[in-house]
């Protein structure tokens, strides 16, 4: 093993590359030296972070790295299990016994026939910001409520419970509060999913979660699903929608051409979602010896994946720190992950980044920040998605 190979001795905190969409400097410096690197995990634990493209997608189809939460090695402290359901923290068979019920309910077909819906939620939306009037905070007038309401309605949440189901997802999501907080947050979660399974089960509706109910999966079972796709549906889109508000803004000629053709959008969503990356990294651990990148990853030993390094590799993509709507290498991006554990409600949040993007720029054509670029306040790098918590805009009113 080369002695001069990179050593990153921890995560970054923060971004000061002076970009807010651009991954951490030490990041991108990592990469810079080579598509993997030594790293400590902050139990002082060795690892390693991989960083390059074609080494991020090649562990992520390699059923040697597992994703069970138990066998994280990161320090000297046993990590418990994931809870029954929560398959994102799971392998076969086990991650395959939860995730296969749901594969059907969220095909491009079904998410498609979901269109029409999603931008009638978007309209209102943007009708109450219209009606309100400028300045407004983007991410809580348009950017959260409207992937809220459709994960809520495609789960059954009912409409009152809604403001509390976002409170909560945030706390546990948002890298800023304390342990004390974050367990408070996750069990109230837990207590009212407990309280929405049994109601379905009593008297089932329209939804996806009363449709799962009628299966084998037992009720705690589908409390960690329902926790998983709750948080997943809304927390993620959220921050596209204000992150990437917040980049087309900042990029006005990107902004003006996608204005001018409807047909970009589709692309631009692409574009968007591999050039901001909001799920930033992930974590696997070697089952065996495996040679990755010239190095032996031993078994036992847990890697960190970089998805937003990977999504600016030059190897891969061109000129990879420029948001341009009109790439037309961004297909194999990997902001949805890749392999077995690839997002389920991929097709899901393109729709309504597609609905809501082109809906937002039609309607406010001069929509723009309404406090300097550099006061936008981002989500610490702590936070499972990055993002934004506050986006102020303003337009000229008609």
């Amino acid at each position: 093993m080369s002695e001069s190979l990179h050593t990153v001795t921890t995560l970054p905190t923060t971004r000061r590359s002076g970009c807010p969409f651009d991954p951490p400097a030490e990041l991108l410096d990592a990469r810079r030296h080579g598509p993997i690197s030594r790293f400590t995990h902050v139990g002082g634990r060795p690892g390693w972070l991989i960083t390059g493209y074609d080494l991020v997608r090649s562990v992520l189809a390699d059923s040697r790295f597992s994703s069970r939460k138990e066998l994280l090695n990161v320090g000297d402290f046993e990590v418990p299990p994931a809870p029954p359901g929560e398959f994102l923290l799971m392998d076969e068979p086990q991650h395959g016994r939860y995730r296969k019920p749901l594969v059907g309910k969220f095909t491009v077909r079904r998410m498609r026939l979901l269109t029409e819906r999603i931008e009638q939620i978007t309209a209102d939306c943007l009708d109450a910001m219209e009606k309100a009037g400028p300045p407004t905070d983007l991410v809580t007038a348009f950017a959260k409520p409207i992937p809220t309401i459709v994960i809520c309605e495609l789960l059954g949440v009912p409409y009152q419970d809604r403001d509390s189901f976002q409170e909560q997802i945030d706390t546990f999501m948002g890298g800023e509060t304390s342990d004390e907080e974050l367990v408070a947050a996750y069990t109230a979660t837990q207590e009212y999913l407990a309280e929405l399974v049994a109601a379905k089960r009593a008297n089932p509706t329209d939804d996806v979660l009363s449709e799962l109910t009628d299966s084998d999966l037992t009720d705690e079972e589908l409390r960690g699903i329902s926790l998983i796709l709750l948080a997943a549906g809304f927390d993620t889109t959220a921050n596209m929608l204000s992150l990437g508000t917040f980049a087309l803004l900042q990029n006005p000629a990107q902004l003006a051409a996608l204005r001018a053709d409807p047909a970009l959008t589709d692309g631009a969503v692409e574009e968007l979602l591999r050039y901001l990356s909001v799920a930033k990294t992930f974590m696997r651990t070697a089952l065996e010896d495996v040679e990755l990148g010239g190095q032996t990853i031993e078994a036992g030993t847990t890697v960190v994946l970089s998805y937003n390094t990977a999504n600016r590799d030059p190897e891969r993509f061109a000129d990879p720190h420029v948001l341009d709507l009109q790439r037309q290498d961004v297909g194999g991006h990997v902001a949805f992950s890749h392999g077995i554990h690839q997002c389920l409600g991929q097709q899901l949040a393109r729709v309504e980044m597609r609905v809501a993007f082109r809906a937002l720029i039609d309607r406010f054509p001069t929509l723009r920040l309404a406090v300097p670029a550099e006061e936008v306040v981002l989500r610490p790098e702590a936070a499972d998605i990055y993002g934004v918590k506050s986006l102020p805009v303003t337009w000229d009113k008609g």
